[in-house]
């Protein structure tokens, strides 16, 4: 992935034909949801797309301005709105951070969904997150037990569920190897 500095605006120009592919099949899914991708939501997914880390919405401001666009934040969070909404990104609570839904964009999820669909054509999943706490990665898995008890949980409440995250913090495999060994106590 790449970043975009700040003195670069985003444009589809400058989108790596990877972050492109990926655009277009967010482009389709909002199309069978019956929405649209705008120009100005296309580039902010392409800009969460690219970062290495969760972004966060004033990050994704700064990368947007330039000498003749001074966008202000209701712009960028009206993008952010429609791209949680349309299940396109995810946002890292505790990070105050987005991050794209590797499961919708990466997969192709119409065809291997195994769980009924409700009210809605779109596929509820839980978004699971491995949160680094010391160089920041995020890491989304999947692990379909943990929709199963989310879901049969809510069902014994009566609760209808619309969205649900798990955040788990700790060290990636990278971070815990550079971390010294404890010192055993005899």
């Amino acid at each position: 992935m790449t970043m975009k500095s700040a003195m670069q605006p985003a444009s589809p120009d400058n989108f790596s034909p990877a972050t492109q592919a990926l655009l277009d099949r967010a482009e389709g899914l909002c199309t069978r949801q019956g929405a649209r991708l705008t120009q100005q939501r296309r580039e902010i997914l392409g800009l969460i797309l690219d970062a290495p880390t969760p972004v966060g919405a004033y990050d994704l401001l700064e990368q947007i301005k330039s000498p003749e666009r001074k966008p202000a934040p209701p712009t960028v969070y009206r993008a952010l709105d429609f791209l949680l909404e349309h299940g396109l990104i995810h946002r890292i609570e505790k990070l105050s951070a987005f991050v794209a839904c590797t499961h919708l964009l990466h997969n192709d999820h119409a065809h291997d969904c195994a769980h009924d669909h409700h009210h809605d054509d779109m596929c509820l999943h839980t978004a699971q997150f491995l949160i680094c706490r010391s160089c920041k990665n995020v890491t989304e898995i999947s692990t379909p037990a943990i929709l199963d008890a989310v879901r049969a949980t809510c069902r014994a409440e009566g609760f209808v569920i619309q969205s649900a995250s798990v955040e788990i913090e700790g060290l990636c495999a990278a971070c815990a190897q550079k971390r010294p060994a404890p010192a055993h106590a005899h």
